[in-house]
């Protein structure tokens, strides 16, 4: 039996920007506006380059002090692959506040998963797996835990602070996403999908079951029909929220006053691939 024919792709990031905004969706996909990296969205990159690097020490290396040590070599390599991170700051003290904070993230992950007893099976793992319709799931997962028995466990760190019961299910949203791609590459549910929040030390825990996984797809093919809908069409609508006001493209945006450039000519055999590059300072966390 053939593979389908690819006919886009998504990852759980551009995925959430077409439920937030379709509009914003529109921005990044199809017109690849740049957008200026944000203090949160940089230390939380910086942040996760630290929790990876933590796992190639030996397991009685793992400690606070050696996590806090990789803190500044990580930004300065961030800072010499993306120049512009270093102009969020006012001053030096802005950022040596910025650096306090990303300290007390590391400093509180170990209150919560002792990395001297965990043997990630893999780390920054990019998975892509392509559903019946032909559509491409992609990105890239944290940590990957496997235990000797072969259940697997998917890890995220957030740098934010946990949902409100009511915006739950939105955040677990993109671990069902990952469970889903895993399952079709390796025919195995993930026995646990975790959620470790870094900002208030919570950790959220679900153990999905196939039923989960089977709405995620169709819950996934739907969107991506609305999103061909949109190509189609040339519909992008602006969905105003709270969110609004964190946004690059305000002035874009017909919701206050701005106009969209002129959509970019699709060509035929074009597919849209809404997926995520290596984690970069501008990446959703």
């Amino acid at each position: 039996m053939s593979a389908p024919t690819v006919i886009g792709a998504l990852s759980p990031s551009r995925a959430g920007d077409f439920m937030t905004c379709p509009l914003l969706y529109r921005f990044r996909v199809i017109d690849q506006i740049p957008e200026r990296p944000s203090p949160a969205a940089v230390r939380g990159t910086v942040v996760h380059a630290v929790l990876e690097r933590l796992y190639d020490l030996p397991a009685g290396g793992r400690t606070v002090r050696a996590a806090l040590d990789l803190l500044e070599p990580q930004w300065e390599r961030l800072r010499e692959r993306e120049p512009e991170t270093a102009e969020m700051f006012a001053d030096e003290a802005e950022q040596a506040a910025w650096l306090a904070q990303a300290r007390t993230m590391l400093e509180r992950y170990f209150t919560l998963e002792d990395p001297t007893r965990l043997e990630p099976a893999e780390r920054e793992l990019y998975v892509e797996a392509v559903l019946g319709n032909g559509l491409m799931l992609r990105g890239y997962i944290d940590r990957l835990d496997v235990a000797p028995t072969g259940e697997i466990r998917v890890v995220d760190y957030k740098t934010g602070t946990a949902p409100g019961r009511e915006f739950e299910a939105r955040a677990l949203f993109q671990m069902k996403f990952y469970a889903l791609a895993l399952w079709r590459l390796h025919g195995t549910v993930p026995r646990v999908l975790q959620l470790v929040y870094l900002g208030n030390g919570e950790v959220i825990r679900y153990a999905p079951e196939e039923a989960d996984l089977l709405a995620t797809e169709r819950k996934v093919s739907a969107l991506w029909q609305a999103i061909e809908r949109s190509m189609s069409t040339g519909e992008w609508r602006a969905r105003p929220s709270r969110l609004c006001d964190w946004c690059d493209h305000r002035a874009l945006c017909p919701e206050f006053g701005g106009t969209p450039p002129p959509l970019p000519e699709r060509r035929p055999g074009d597919t849209l691939a809404g997926g995520r590059r290596r984690r970069a300072a501008s990446d959703e966390l």
